[in-house]
């Protein structure tokens, strides 16, 4: 088995879960065990992402008590923090079973630029990879020294962008 490599989608263009997600569906078409771990999206309803991948039998993890604050102004830090601290261990747990030949940590670039984890958090998920194990990491700011031990580095720059002229997020479209 060829060694596993680390990604990174990053940057503030459209496009990094999805592409992350075309990964996935591309690696179960070649029989690839895949497992999805979504942080800050526990308030949304399931993307359409997320819908699709579990018609294709990939495993998707979305934990329920993460909202980010940039959506839940209110949320309860501590609570938030407790819950990411969970879902780190369970993180390292999965990544270390061997049990999935690529893992999608979903939004942890956020995860880390908000604070709620740190490099050193990061650092123990990557040395808890077997050999074999692909890793994705998505989300805006990803700090230069996760990009400096990635393998591969894809940064989504936004030009335009209908938010901006106060569009609302559609359905299909922007989840």
């Amino acid at each position: 088995m060829p060694k596993g490599l680390i990604h990174v989608y990053t940057g503030e263009g459209k496009g990094k879960t999805t592409a992350a997600f075309g990964l996935a569906m591309r690696a179960t078409g070649h029989n690839k065990k895949v497992l999805i771990l979504q942080f800050l999206k526990g308030g949304s309803q399931n993307s359409g992402e997320a819908v699709a991948v579990k018609k294709f039998g990939i495993k998707i993890i979305t934990f329920k008590d993460q909202i980010s604050p940039l959506f839940n102004p209110k949320a309860d830090l501590t609570e938030l923090k407790r819950s990411v601290k969970e879902s780190l261990k369970f993180t390292v747990e999965e990544v270390k079973s061997g049990s999935y030949n690529i893992i999608i940590l979903d939004e942890f670039n956020n995860l880390l630029s908000s604070r709620l984890a740190t490099m050193k958090d990061a650092k123990k998920i990557i040395e808890s990879k077997p050999d074999n194990v692909e890793l994705v990491f998505t989300g805006r700011n990803a700090p230069d020294e996760l990009v400096d031990i990635a393998d591969y580095v894809t940064e989504t720059r936004m030009i335009k962008h209908p938010f901006n002229k106060g569009r609302k997020a559609r359905k299909g479209i922007e989840f």
